[in-house]
């Protein structure tokens, strides 16, 4: 991993990946998307850390898009590869066994928008603005932007996001369901914090087993969704971490959850 490309820092059982390219907007080349799948590999096989936080550097920008100069005189093959390189790193993301929160601090456009749209959780500065403006570079968007964006906000939002290119505002983008939840720009670092350690104190097996059956569920009929569900519920009985739920609560205490 690049360290000038992505600063990792750990806060108890929260890790804070920022992409570091504040000066290209934090724009999402080949090595960026490298980085970023080592770092997430990295953290799915660290017990210590149990929810992630990703951000850009700089208070301008999420990540402002792809490198459109390392795009601009790609052969169509190359093109392609570009694209899979961005679908794997958003695929990886969004089946992480772990929460992942995006902290949306400003520019989250084309790939920034993709890439935060495949965290599970985004928050959003109140000043932060998100769009797809592929279609002004004669592009469509490639790392997976028409269809997250398809099932997070409707056909008809993704439509004259995709078509125009024209951005929205966080507002508009938290009453879409593209932002989970917006915040004042100045408070936004400290609400992340505050989400991130309350989904680290968590029950990590419940959370993976959750952010399994939204997944599974999102791509299947809801009859085997409830299926899975329903042995995603039975697993949990095998858990340490069911038995200490259970008994906090009778007790009338604060659990505290081992991952076991």
């Amino acid at each position: 991993m690049t360290e000038s490309l992505l600063l990792v820092a750990d806060d108890g059982a929260v890790r804070t990946l920022t992409i570091n390219r504040p000066d290209k907007l934090n724009a999402l080349n080949a090595a960026t998307l490298d980085a970023l799948l080592v770092a997430f590999e990295d953290a799915a096989e660290n017990p210590g850390v149990r929810a992630v936080v990703l951000t850009g550097a700089g208070p301008r920008a999420f990540v402002a898009g792809a490198d459109i100069a390392e795009m601009a005189d790609l052969p169509p093959v190359a093109g392609r590869d570009f694209s899979q390189r961005g679908q794997r790193l958003m695929r990886r993301i969004e089946t992480f066994p772990k929460p992942v929160v995006a902290m949306v601090n400003g520019f989250a456009l084309g790939g920034g928008l993709e890439l935060a749209m495949a965290c599970h959780l985004r928050i959003g500065a109140d000043t932060a603005k998100v769009g797809q403006p592929e279609i002004n570079l004669g592009l469509v968007p490639g790392f997976g932007g028409t269809q997250r964006l398809l099932r997070l906000a409707g056909r008809a939002a993704t439509l004259e996001l995709c078509l125009t290119g024209t951005p929205i505002d966080a507002a508009r983008a938290q009453a879409l369901g593209i932002l989970t939840r917006v915040v004042p720009a100045d408070e936004l670092a400290a609400a992340t914090r505050t989400l991130a350690a309350q989904l680290a104190a968590a029950a990590p097996l419940a959370l993976r087993g959750i952010l399994d059956c939204v997944h599974v569920g999102g791509e299947c009929a809801m009859s085997e969704g409830l299926e899975y569900e329903t042995a995603q519920f039975g697993l949990m009985f095998a858990t340490e971490d069911m038995r200490e739920g259970t008994r906090a609560f009778l007790e009338r205490r604060k659990p505290d959850f081992s991952g076991r």
